[in-house]
């Protein structure tokens, strides 16, 4: 063989391995798709979840007139501030003994949504309970009010003709039928609000919320470790 032959089949097979180790890179860097994930590949999976998914939890009982739900009353709507204020009181405002799962309240407060946002929170189904919080204030047939307050972000974009962002503190307490009082919701909501333009309404388009974090329940049981009265003398 000559030179040049030699030449071109080193080229070729050096192409070649470059393909396969580029493709071999691009496998290996990227993310599993969860949908492959549950139904397998290559056939070779099961198209059944390994877990059954779980039942939605229902909607609440309709409201009767003991229940205890926000009234925000009338809302100047061409101010963002109050109207996201009005949409947070109701969003987090519960009344355990009607509904079922926070998701009961957000409902309630679509209506200072965005059709958009409305309906994606209408088509929300929670498959999961409302967890350990909503079990103690339901064992108290609980309801929640909040202090709901504005803070004013350092670095937050100037309200426009037709968005506009407001960052707010959510304060809850859980007030029990049975005269218990416990902590309510608490946490911070940076919420986008849109209008179609000057004089139309605002309403919220968007929302991320972030938990606070919350004091550790007071201990009963004796500090693991700590001297007894006996062993001290």
């Amino acid at each position: 063989m000559g030179k040049r032959s030699a030449r071109a089949v080193l080229r070729s097979a050096t192409g070649a391995l470059a393909v396969v180790t580029g493709l071999a890179l691009l496998c290996g860097c990227g993310l599993s798709d969860h949908r492959e994930t549950a139904s397998g590949s290559g056939g070779t999976g099961s198209a059944q979840p390994s877990v059954a998914p779980k039942a939605p939890v229902p909607s609440g009982k309709p409201l009767g007139p003991d229940a205890h739900v926000p009234d925000p009353g009338v809302v100047d709507e061409d101010d963002a501030t109050a109207v996201s204020e009005a949409w947070a009181e109701t969003t987090y405002g519960y009344d355990t003994a009607y509904d079922n799962s926070p998701q009961d309240a957000v409902l309630r407060g679509v209506r200072w949504c965005t059709e958009r946002k409305a309906a994606a929170e209408r088509q929300y189904r929670p498959a999961s309970g409302p967890g350990s919080e909503w079990i103690t204030w339901a064992r108290h047939r609980a309801w929640t009010t909040v202090d709901v307050s504005s803070e004013l972000e350092d670095d937050a974009p100037p309200d426009g003709e037709q968005i506009a962002y407001r960052s707010l503190v959510v304060s809850g307490t859980a007030h029990g039928r049975d005269g218990w009082e416990g902590t309510g919701p608490r946490l911070n909501a940076y919420v986008k609000l849109v209008r179609a333009g000057v004089g139309d309404p605002w309403r919220v388009d968007d929302v991320t919320v972030v938990e606070a974090a919350r004091p550790p329940e007071p201990s009963t049981s004796a500090s693991v470790g700590s001297p007894s009265d006996d062993s001290r003398q």
